[in-house]
């Protein structure tokens, strides 16, 4: 076998080899042998039909199964030659194979960086400074109330106000002509609820029972109907009924009720405090490792190879495509936020590649790459948190891919500590850390 290696960018390798006659007609004999012992041919027993007619049926395929043999086995041994490393599927092309002349192919793919550690040590990086808010406690004591409430009827002649639920009835048009879907008998509207195009509902605010009223709005820029993107619409709405949330009363008896274990309305808020405090201590922490591995990239810049850029960015794509999917966005505004932010996905797929490679190099240098015994450890810790045995969840994670995400993930945790013996952190309120990212 000849092989020579031709570079293409700084990342980027193209492997040209040619493979012997010998080579090829060795890799020919041995297919056509293989499928002598595996066909039955009318008129000969299994194993027994003669080659020549083994090779007049099975010429096409075998062509094919020898040119996978030749490559697989000659680019393995060519990328050792050259003590190559890809990171990325190779692209072949190859010329037509022939058993009595050479056969030539090429192979183009990326390979891993050099990484440079300059400095990640004694970092300064800014983290937000907790400061929890009592308000939030008494939000999600108000939004459990909420979800208990009862509703009953408005008898007192008054307005209809925003929290009320309004009983309507509505017809729309737009030029003239009656708005497809655009009509509702008896319609029950949650005032301030935004379930209504702007105005709709503020319209029905300051009605009385049995009030008539034309409400002239306009569809929003942009509108999941872009036929109606901007169209000036109205609006016939009568109030029927208003109907008034009752909550039920904050007591002991209600936090009973509730099912979370506790039985007064002071363990409750704690109980509530500490779930926010978790959530926002984990937020905090999650956003200040992201901003370490950027500082850690800034310091430390890495080569990208370019496939791997091509599918980290086509990943985060996908994943921006579902969470907005849940949202219902649009295509056409799907389409838009993503050519407009196109820079952004790309530099974050840059940074997360990035520091992959110095995580990877970090971890080497101090031994950190992870081990067995710290899965076991994970294992044993992921059992205790949810209360699964660990025989079940080690199953989790028997499977390749999750396993390899694992092992990851107990790395960077690895490398991240070590990187913190010497971090400096510099606390920052939550309105400085955001305006220094704008």
């Amino acid at each position: 076998m000849k092989s020579n290696l031709e570079k293409v960018t700084s990342l980027q390798r193209k492997l040209n080899v040619a493979v012997p006659v010998t080579d090829i007609q060795t890799s020919f004999e041995k297919v056509y042998r293989d499928i002598q012992q595996e066909v039955t041919i009318k008129g000969f027993r299994k194993g027994k039909a003669p080659m020549n007619t083994i090779k007049s049926l099975y010429q096409s395929r075998v062509k094919q199964d020898v040119i996978q043999d030749l490559i697989q086995k000659h680019y393995s041994m060519a990328l050792s030659e050259h003590k190559l490393d890809p990171v990325s599927y190779p692209e072949f092309e190859f010329d037509d194979l022939a058993e009595d002349k050479e056969f030539k192919f090429t192979a183009i793919f990326d390979i891993r960086p050099e990484v440079t550690l300059k400095k990640y040590e004694n970092l300064t990086v800014e983290k937000e400074k907790l400061d929890f808010d009592e308000k939030k406690i008494d939000e999600v004591l108000k939004n459990i109330q909420n979800s208990r409430a009862t509703l009953e009827t408005v008898t007192e002649t008054r307005a209809a106000q925003l929290g009320d639920l309004a009983i309507v009835d509505f017809e729309g048009s737009v030029d003239g002509a009656p708005l497809e879907n655009g009509a509702g008998k008896d319609h029950q509207l949650e005032l301030g609820s935004k379930s209504f195009i702007d105005g709709f509902e503020e319209g029905i605010v300051g009605m009385k029972v049995g009030d008539e009223k034309t409400l002239n709005l306009k569809f929003p820029t942009p509108y999941h109907a872009k036929e109606l993107e901007g169209k000036a619409v109205s609006f016939k709405v009568k109030l029927n009924e208003i109907k008034k949330k009752v909550l039920p009363e904050l007591s002991d008896e209600f936090v009973k009720s509730t099912g979370s274990g506790v039985a007064s309305v002071e363990e409750f808020r704690k109980v509530v405090r500490n779930d926010l405090e978790g959530n926002e201590i984990k937020r905090v922490e999650d956003a200040f490792k992201n901003r370490l591995l950027k500082n850690l990239v800034k310091e430390n810049p890495v080569d990208v190879p370019a496939s791997l850029l091509k599918d980290q960015k086509n990943m985060l794509i996908e994943d921006f495509k579902k969470r907005m999917a849940q949202q219902q966005m649009d295509d056409q505004t799907l389409t838009e936020y993503i050519s407009k932010w196109d820079k952004d996905f790309e530099t974050t797929a840059s940074e997360m590649i990035q520091s992959s490679f110095l995580i990877d190099a970090i971890a080497r240098k101090y031994d950190l790459v992870c081990k067995n015994e710290d899965l076991d450890r994970k294992f044993s810790e992921y059992a205790t948190q949810t209360g699964i045995e660990e025989a079940r969840i080690r199953e989790f994670y028997s499977k390749q891919d999750t396993l390899s995400r694992l092992t990851y993930q107990i790395t960077e945790e690895n490398v991240i500590k070590k990187i913190m013996e010497t971090v400096k952190i510099k606390e920052v309120s939550a309105k400085d850390l955001k305006n220094e990212e704008n």
